[in-house]
C-alpha cells in the first residue's frame, strides 16, 4: 500500500493535486489552516491511494512525498 506524506505547513491550498489525483482521495481541508493561513490538501482515505505518484509531479511547492 502507498503512503503520502504532505508537508502541510508548506502547502499553499493551491489544489493542482486535487486535481490530478485519479482516484479522488484528495481534498483542501475545511477547518484546517496552516502556518500560512492556507486550507492545506489531506487524504480522505489512505487505503484507496494506487501510488502514482501524480499529486507529487503537479505540486508546484513539492510538498508531497509517495512511498511505496
Amino acid at each position: 500500500m502507498a503512503k503520502l506524506m504532505i508537508r502541510t505547513d508548506s502547502c499553499k491550498g493551491c489544489g493542482l493535486c486535487v486535481e490530478a489525483c485519479p482516484k479522488n482521495i484528495l481534498k483542501l481541508s475545511e477547518t484546517v489552516l496552516n502556518a500560512g493561513g492556507y486550507h492545506p490538501v489531506e487524504v480522505m482515505d489512505m487505503s484507496l491511494c494506487i501510488g502514482c505518484a501524480s499529486c507529487a509531479r503537479r505540486c508546484p511547492d513539492v510538498v508531497i512525498e509517495v512511498e511505496r
